[in-house]
């Protein structure tokens, strides 16, 4: 039984919206509220664990559950890319605290070596996938294993792109809108190259995934940052809650439309033409 969506533009648009969000939403637990990196890390890991096995529980594709993993590793992956490439340092402070939230502030390894670890992880796991002789068309997984592949692939390739997504906005001087126009054109050059027949079609899906991840990461800081950084400061919760509300109402749209599909009646077979009649003496005359 299928458990994963058709790629379609709303399937992209969704994911867009699902990392957009996991970005602030990250960043509102983890700095706004000030719980830091570390711990809201631990938190929504577990919140990624309990919405994966529901998911993995379910006997079909459900819009919810799978959107609200993908969520989940947006948020997991915004959280844990800073606790590996940041440290305490007073440009990730705000209010004039001193500390963020409890335990360690984070491991600074700075965006190349972080992004050079995750990669190597995603390595990985697409080695023991493509040895393991499951399929990477994500419409064809159907096994446990192979859903267990996927999704460990989606949390790590989150928490790289959500690296990619602050270089290019806090280091390479592109600035938010510059890095978010960076890897758009980057994806509109994979939906151009889909129409060459030597480039195969799933690694440009995997590399298109891995990229909407920064661009949800731009798009989320140019929602929040502050003007002065060339953000529009409309603040973490505010852009939150916009977003899960657009979320939520593609979520709901994607469940109607699965419903509607899962209980349409099988299209009827043609009946046989009677001996003698005319579509018998025409189905004759075309077997001729």
């Amino acid at each position: 039984m299928k458990k994963l969506p058709e790629v379609t533009l709303a399937f992209w648009v969704m994911k867009i919206a699902a990392t957009t969000l996991g970005e602030t939403a990250g960043d509102l637990f983890a700095q706004t509220l000030r719980l830091g990196y570390f711990l809201t890390t631990l938190a929504l890991f577990l919140v990624f664990v309990v919405t994966l096995v529901v998911q993995l529980r379910s006997s079909r594709y459900n819009p919810f559950f799978y959107w609200t993993v993908i969520l989940s590793t947006s948020m997991a992956g915004t959280t844990m890319s800073d606790f590996m490439n940041r440290d305490a340092s007073a440009k990730y402070l705000s209010g004039g605290a001193t500390k963020l939230g409890w335990g360690p502030q984070g491991l600074g390894l700075g965006y190349p070596e972080g992004a050079a670890i995750l990669i190597s992880i995603l390595l990985l796991i697409f080695l023991g996938w493509k040895l393991s002789g499951m399929t990477f068309q994500i419409t064809e997984i159907v096994t446990f294993r192979g859903e267990a592949l996927f999704w460990s692939a989606i949390l790590v390739s989150n928490t790289l792109g959500t690296s990619m997504g602050d270089f290019l906005s806090d280091s390479s001087g592109l600035g938010y809108l510059g890095g978010a126009a960076l890897v758009t054109g980057v994806l509109l050059v994979l939906v151009a190259l889909m129409k060459v027949p030597a480039v195969p079609n799933v690694l440009l899906f995997w590399i298109a995934f891995v990229l909407t991840r920064p661009l949800g990461a731009t798009a989320g800081d140019f929602l929040t940052k502050p003007v002065a950084k060339g953000g529009l400061d409309l603040g973490t919760a505010g852009s939150s809650a916009v977003l899960l509300a657009v979320l939520f109402g593609l979520m709901a749209y994607a469940q109607v439309k699965e419903r509607r599909a899962a209980t349409a009646p099988e299209p009827a077979l043609p009946e046989p033409a009677l001996p003698g009649t005319e579509p018998a003496r025409a189905e004759e005359a075309g077997r001729r």
